[in-house]
Parts: C-alpha cells; structure tokens; sequence
C-alpha cells in the first residue's frame, strides 16, 4: 500500500486476523483475531470498521486502518484522558470535547456531579452512530441531559469561541493525519488557551513515547509555551501502538493554586459511587513518572528522545512530587 493512500480497513485481515500495519509505526503490527466483520463503510471522512473478536477484547472499532478502542481495555484511556483533567480542577461546570465520536470520554465527564454543560464537538457522525450501535455501554453519554453534541469542525469550533468559556477542555483525537491534523498545531493550542477559564486545564491525546517523542516534545515545549504548566502523562493501552500512550495537561494561569501548579496530583477524590475500572488517585500521580530518556528529552535534550539501540533501557522514574 503506497503511503498516503486511502486505508480499507478490510484489507488489513489476514488468515482471519486484523493486522494494524501502519507506516506510522513501520516495522510491527498489532494483530487481533477477527471473528466476524459487524460493519465496514466509508463515512464522510474515514473507513470505518467493526469487527466482533474474541471472547476476552469484545467488539473493536477501527478507523483508516488504526484500532481505537475494544470493549476490553477502553477503560484506561477513555478514564485516564477524562478524569486526569476533570480531577486536576477543583469544579469543572463548563467542559468541552473535541473528537471522542465513540462517546467513551463524554461518559466519563458525565460523571462528574459538578458538571453544569458538556459541549462535544465531532466532525464523523459516522463514528457516532456505529458507536451508539455497537458500542452502548461506551456510548450512553450521548443521552444524558448535560450533553450537547454538535457535528462540526472541532478546530472551528475552537477558533470561534468565545474567550474564558470552558472550564476544562479534552482533546480526543486520532493519530496527526487525515481529519485529526489540525488538532496537533500551535495555533490550536493558542486558541484552546484563550478560551479556557483562569486555572482552567486542557489535555489532548498526545502520541507514544516509543514512536513520537519529537512530537511530544514539540507540543510540550512549543505548542503549549502560553500555558502556566505543560506536563505529559503516560498510560498503559494493550491494544494501542506499544501498548503506550500519552496525554498532554497545560493549566491556565489563574484559579486557585499557586503558580505554575501542574496536574500532577488530584485536586479532588473520587466519590464513593463513581464506579470506575481503572483510574485511581495513585494512577494519577504514577502517570507522570516518565522513563529517563523522556525526562531528558522534555528537559531540553536529545530531539528523537531514543533510547541506546544497543541495549534495553534502564526506566528512571521521578520521585519528586
């Protein structure tokens, strides 16, 4: 398949396996046993498929060849790129979504008491409607009375809306091509920091330390240099590339706090009845312990951040919270 060409998603099962070949990641490939094909349909903007596999990862949505979630392990991330923010601000009441068409992120801002409004903003209804079908129990947010979904352009969005409007913004794209590129530039970040409240907290999927750590970098100490802090998280995805990825946290100067108060550390516990699987107030913190090659990579050094070809990396984690 040449580069840049359209994925059929059908193409990459093989002998009865999907197999995520991706010239984003050359040289491996995750690969899930396919037991029957759900839906395959070009939507407006991307190939979509969804397929039924195994008894233990459930259903799986792919789209342009990239699985995006599984029944199984969507938990980590749809938890972890939600509540890292929403528990990093004291009384989020505004909150807004770009992307996330599955609705996995806008259910788990959904449980948040202190929540008054929840604006998502998706370009692909085609994405949402595969999810409402095949995915319920990713997508009940969709119905709740403190949602307001829009399909539309979520940079758009971004670049008209009113200054100091949101209380938290979360970001959740697909990888840096296609619709989703846009997402990953400064003058993006620029305007997700105008229209965020004093102390407000934006966070963005933000790539694999394995795979795109000049990118992080970039987003880290560039795109996101008119936030007060600039942080990236680490979580643990089965079925993503590496089985690692990121989120970047940027927190607006103002609101309480002293200044230059990251995200580091919640700034409220987890309510007794908000049953979740896997973020923790400790998984919180553990998400910013990073491996030294990318300490030294966001601390101003080497670019690629690439660990010694030559042996395994010894990980070195922080300690000073």
């Amino acid at each position: 398949m040449a580069e840049g060409s359209p994925i059929d998603c059908a193409s990459l099962i093989q002998d009865g396996w999907f197999m995520e070949k991706n010239s984003q990641w050359p040289g491996q490939a995750m690969s899930l046993k396919v037991d029957k094909v759900l839906l395959h349909e070009k939507t407006d903007f991307q190939d979509l498929m969804v397929f039924q596999s195994t008894a233990e990862w459930g259903k799986v949505l792919v789209l342009d060849g990239v699985i995006q979630l599984t029944e199984r392990d969507e938990c980590s991330y749809q938890e972890m790129l939600t509540h890292l923010p929403m528990f990093s601000h004291e009384a989020p009441k505004q909150v807004l979504i770009i992307g996330g068409g599955d609705g996995g992120v806008l259910r788990e801002v959904c449980r948040h008491d202190c929540v008054e409004k929840v604006t998502m903003v998706d370009i692909d209804k085609g994405v949402v409607e595969a999810s409402k079908k095949f995915f319920p129990a990713v997508s009940t947010g969709f119905s709740h009375p403190k949602a307001n979904l829009i399909i539309g352009d979520g940079v758009g969005f971004v670049t008209g809306a009113g200054d100091a409007t949101y209380d938290v913004i979360v970001v959740d794209s697909s990888d840096p091509v296609g619709p989703a590129e846009k997402l990953f530039s400064k003058e993006f970040y620029e305007h997700a920091h105008r229209i965020l409240r004093p102390g407000g907290v934006l966070c963005t999927q933000s790539e694999c330390l394995w795979l795109h750590a000049k990118l992080i970098s970039n987003i880290v100490k560039d795109f996101a240099a008119s936030f007060d802090s600039a942080e990236y998280a680490s979580m643990q995805v089965p079925t993503y590339p590496c089985g690692q990825l990121g989120a970047f946290l940027g927190r607006k100067a103002g609101g309480a706090g002293p200044p230059g108060a990251g995200c580091r550390s919640p700034r409220r516990s987890v309510p007794q009845d908000m049953k979740l699987r896997y973020y923790t107030a400790d998984m919180h913190a553990a998400a910013f312990a990073l491996p030294a090659f990318m300490v030294q990579n966001l601390d101003g050094g080497a670019s690629d951040a690439k660990p010694p070809a030559a042996k395994r990396l010894r990980l070195q984690w922080e300690t000073d919270r």
